[in-house]
């Protein structure tokens, strides 16, 4: 009976002593990840303030944002206005965030313009009986038109066109017109690789004076560098009529200029459709229907 007590009190032992063992293990582990502990402490906090053996209810919360930027990482409001305001980092995220809205923006400008295309018909064989308006109104039984433009030719005596519709089944429809005479000629229709590039809303015609304007005005392009003003009037004049108003603009960009030459009347914006081809110096001048009036030159005063 001795001899089992004897026995219980040693494998108890053994077992106390195991555990203490164990605990002494967790502890010496434990050790090993003690937060105040020299790795686990950023350099710029530890030379800002000595290590504490515990955080106290006032402690500053640290933000790894912060290091570098003063203060030990440690934000405060003159840490946060320095930081953030006219920051190298804030200009740089501001431009992250503006290089974003550009993108967005071209994405959509470019599925804007994606889509007009598909709306878009190319019209060929235009002779110069056939107007914007008339076309439009011909084209109009497939679809509402958007936009009607009537281009000339160098290569020929005939005329193109581009017409915009509402939708792109205006567009599928319109496709079926090809070979339907407009004037003199049959005409070619088919799906137009480019899209219609729109006028400037504060050059177009406002008052029933302009749109009269308008009417007796013809745009040109396609016109030599060499050609005068005066050229441009004279050539006019010799086949069409009296000029009223003429403006030749040009660049250093481009190797040619355009005009926009307003007649007495309208008849002569009619025959000036007719000088579409004809050479003009030494190019072939394209002629088309103007949608924008000539407007009269401002004299600037200069100030002393």
């Amino acid at each position: 009976m001795a001899a089992v007590a004897d026995g219980s009190a040693s494998a108890a032992a053994a077992k106390e002593v195991e555990y203490q063992a164990g605990v002494q293990k967790l502890v010496d582990l434990l050790s090993k990840f003690n937060p105040a502990a020299k790795e686990f402490v950023p350099s710029s906090a530890a030379a800002a303030s000595p290590p504490k053996k515990a955080l106290s209810a006032d402690a500053p919360v640290f933000d790894y944002h912060s290091i570098g930027a003063g203060n030990g990482g440690v934000k405060d409001s003159a840490t946060d206005a320095s930081f953030y305001i006219g920051s190298p980092q804030r200009r740089r995220w501001n431009g992250y965030i503006n290089q974003g809205r550009r993108r967005a923006n071209d994405r959509a400008r470019r599925t804007e313009r994606e889509d007009s295309i598909r709306q878009t018909v190319y019209v060929s064989e235009l002779d110069h009986t056939v107007t914007e308006e008339r076309l439009a109104d011909i084209f109009a039984t497939c679809r509402q038109v958007v936009d009607c433009r009537i281009c000339g030719d160098p290569h020929s005596v005939l005329r193109f066109a581009f017409i915009e519709f509402s939708d792109e089944e205006g567009a599928r429809t319109a496709l079926n017109l090809g070979g339907t005479i407009f004037g003199f000629y049959p005409v070619r229709v088919l799906p137009s690789k480019t899209a219609i590039l729109p006028v400037n809303p504060k050059f177009l015609p406002r008052t029933e004076d302009e749109k009269e304007m308008v009417m007796r005005t013809v745009y040109c392009t396609n016109i030599d560098k060499m050609v005068t003003q005066l050229d441009v009037k004279t050539f006019f004049e010799g086949l069409c009529g009296e000029v009223s108003r003429l403006r030749l603009l040009g660049d250093n960009v481009h190797s040619t200029r355009i005009a926009f030459v307003e007649f007495v009347h309208a008849e002569g914006a009619i025959l000036a459709l007719n000088c579409s081809g004809m050479i003009l110096g030494t190019l072939p001048v394209r002629v088309s229907p103007s949608k924008t009036p000539v407007k009269p030159r401002v004299n600037r005063v200069g100030s002393n």
